[in-house]
């Protein structure tokens, strides 16, 4: 069955090259389209193009057909052209041409539009979540570790004293800049297409500030044709988002798995996250974290091969735009991946507290020396130029006491106003009002 169907047959080859992955793909996109028809078909009751007893009815079915889809048991047909068909074919068998009429005032082209957004945004939830609940696992190593101190490196040569607080804390408040850029991503999500049809709007008095309203959008993508537009945007802009997300994290996985090897040894990943060697019996591979930094570093890409496929394109919905979704709708599973498998890591990972212990790590403290020579009176470029002779010469004796108090320095971290700001960032989501709406919906 296809929605555009009439009297003619297409040829099976062009039929298979045109669906592509379609109804595998609406397979992620099933419960959202239920609940995008359960608003769209109140509003039309509203404007009498249904009945009160056909609302009733459909509205009945769809929450039936939404429990299937939550159970696992929907399934896109043999011969069922997307996700779209095979509901209204559902509705259709169970309740005649009633089913038929759930489509009045719309296209499939704000109907995937909406169902894509409905996705998105909740997608974008749980990435949020994932990211907090890291956010919290690198403050409280922050925190447990903060007076344990460790080299900082400029050039990947040893260069001046940092702290395990330091280096926990500088990804958590790295996390913070990327859940703004993804607060950013959903606030352009969370605005209602629906009535947007092929994007030129309806003849029908389609009331959308219902629709937006029964969803839990913030608001509407008031321009029809802007509407349409966003197809491709929506995605590239959410693309960004976890694209700085993943780079937060690959940056991590690659400090883990550096500072975790024996020539190293700052820290001990779990042994459950390792793998052995077939030939050396000794080896404990980093390999969850190796895998973490190459699929972060495949999400990095996401933002441009979405933009390649909608680059060029003029306003109006054009099939290239098909395509956009089997890069983008796998992705957010895969970041969410990589968030818990870190998160389980940080919160197990051993820290080494004798580093300081091995003496290649004296020099870092050359600076605490000079600065303390300026500190008692000597001008800093003589200060420098006596501790570089010292080291030259081999009398450099470094004091390993730090006692750095400025904002967000070894001695004041300012862990609490990192997790201000990570607070005030999340309560800019409009999660609540989501939820409430489609439970509302939901509810018989």
């Amino acid at each position: 069955m296809k929605l555009w169907e009439k009297n003619f047959e297409i040829n099976k080859e062009i039929e298979r090259f045109t669906v592509g992955r379609d109804r595998e793909l609406d397979l992620y996109l099933a419960e959202h389209d239920v609940m995008g028809s359960m608003a769209h078909i109140t509003m039309l009751e509203s404007i009498g193009l249904l009945t009160a007893e056909e609302l009733t009815s459909l509205l009945a079915e769809l929450r039936n057909i939404h429990a299937e889809i939550k159970a696992g048991k929907f399934i896109i047909e043999d011969g069922i052209e997307d996700v779209h068909s095979q509901v209204e074919l559902m509705l259709t068998r169970r309740l005649g041409d009633m089913g038929k009429k759930i489509h009045s005032g719309r296209s499939r082209n704000d109907q995937v539009l909406l169902d894509l957004k409905l996705f998105t945004r909740r997608q974008l939830q749980y990435v949020a979540e994932d990211v907090r609940s890291l956010f919290n696992e690198l403050i409280t190593q922050s925190e447990r570790y903060k007076n344990v101190l460790m080299p900082g490196y400029t050039h990947l040569q040893v260069a001046m004293p940092s702290s395990f607080g330091l280096w926990f804390g500088a990804y958590a408040e790295s996390l913070v800049d990327d859940m703004l850029f993804l607060q950013a991503a959903f606030k352009m999500t969370n605005r209602n297409p629906l009535g947007s049809a092929a994007g030129y709007g309806s003849s029908f008095p389609l009331n959308r500030t219902m629709t937006t309203q029964l969803l839990g959008f913030d608001s509407m993508d008031y321009n029809v044709v802007y509407a349409q537009m966003g197809r491709g945007k929506m995605e590239r802009n959410v693309a960004f988002a976890m694209a700085s997300i993943a780079g937060t994290i690959a940056k991590l996985a690659f400090d883990a798995c550096m500072f975790n090897s024996q020539n190293f040894a700052f820290v001990k990943l779990p042994n459950e996250c390792t793998t052995g060697s077939s030939i050396m019996p000794h080896k404990k591979n980093p390999d969850v974290f190796e895998l973490t930094r190459a699929k972060c570093n495949k999400l990095q890409a996401l933002p441009t091969q979405v933009t390649l496929i909608m680059n060029n394109l003029p306003c109006g919905y054009f099939r290239d735009l098909q395509i956009i979704k089997e890069v983008f709708l796998p992705a957010f599973e895969e970041l969410r991946d990589c968030l818990q498998m870190t998160a389980y890591i940080i919160n197990k990972i051993q820290v080494n507290d004798h580093i300081l212990e091995d003496k290649r790590y004296d020099l870092m403290f050359s600076v605490e020396e000079v600065n303390r020579l300026a500190a008692e009176g000597m001008p800093f470029r003589d200060a420098y130029k006596k501790v570089g002779l010292d080291i030259e010469a081999g009398q450099f004796t470094p004091q390993k006491e730090v006692h750095h108090t400025h904002e967000g320095s070894i001695g004041n971290l300012c862990n609490d106003q990192i997790k201000q700001l990570m607070d005030e960032v999340w309560n800019g989501f409009s999660f609540k009002q989501i939820a409430d709406a489609e439970e509302s919906l939901l509810k018989p």
